[in-house]
């Protein structure tokens, strides 16, 4: 399996790698800086740098549906690798650095909002969040309210990870209704933010509260009975 460099520290831009396989669906390396699409989040984008001096085009990483391998997907255009090739992995940090306060943003939502979630969809320029409304206050003004003032508190965000079991025996850190952590591989990852948040998630992160910025909340959409949509954006 790829090792995930993401998973533990969001921060590192870029890291040498061997590529392992390379086939129609894209480009597979030992070890990455590429986060793939999941969990809401889009995959990350870059580039991959020979010592030669070739540079492969990186326009998204996914996970193969049937393989579970991790693959980086090359631009039509971009030079061609073969394995056993060592290269350097970039991501574009400009952008991912967007979508980790983007996600972090989200989870704020979670924090301050009572109520399962029934979808979200993370995004550079604008992200979503669905709750379901049974027994909670869906309303933009508190909500916006309630965000500024933790992210304006600047508290730290932190990954940790808890068995399998440990998640069974406290299932109301599952917070969403569609999709349910993996599981199978003895342990989960949680996200924390101090004080207000704890879930599970993959995802990649702002270290603390403070470094999302100026997050606004826009329109709050009906999309059924069980659903309520918060879209958000970043004004800096």
């Amino acid at each position: 399996m790829t090792e995930e460099i993401f998973r533990e520290d969001a921060y590192v831009k870029s890291c040498e790698a061997t590529v392992v396989s390379v086939d129609e669906t894209g480009i597979e390396l030992d070890r990455t800086v590429f986060y793939y699409e999941s969990g809401g989040q889009p995959g990350d984008t870059g580039t991959l740098t020979t010592g030669d001096g070739r540079t492969v085009a990186i326009i998204d990483s996914r996970q193969d549906s049937t393989s579970k391998r991790q693959v980086h997907v090359p631009a039509d255009d971009s030079p061609g690798l073969v394995s056993g090739d060592t290269v350097t992995a970039t991501i574009d940090w400009d952008r991912r650095h967007r979508l980790m306060r983007m996600h972090s943003a989200l989870h704020l939502l979670c924090a301050v909002v009572d109520a399962q979630i029934t979808g979200a969809k993370v995004d550079a320029q604008k992200s979503r969040i669905d709750f379901d409304p049974e027994n909670a206050t869906i309303d933009k003004v508190e909500m916006q309210a309630a965000v500024s003032e933790l992210i304006a508190a600047d508290r730290p965000l932190a990954a940790r990870w808890i068995t399998d079991e440990e998640l069974a025996a406290q299932p109301d850190l599952v917070r969403t209704m569609s999709v349910r952590p993996p599981t199978g591989i003895g342990q989960v990852r949680l996200m924390e933010i101090e004080g207000a948040d704890l879930q599970p998630c993959g995802g990649t992160h702002v270290a603390r509260t403070g470094e999302i910025g100026n997050m606004v909340i826009g329109k709050i959409e009906n999309k059924g009975k069980r659903n309520r949509r918060v879209n958000v954006r970043l004004e800096d």
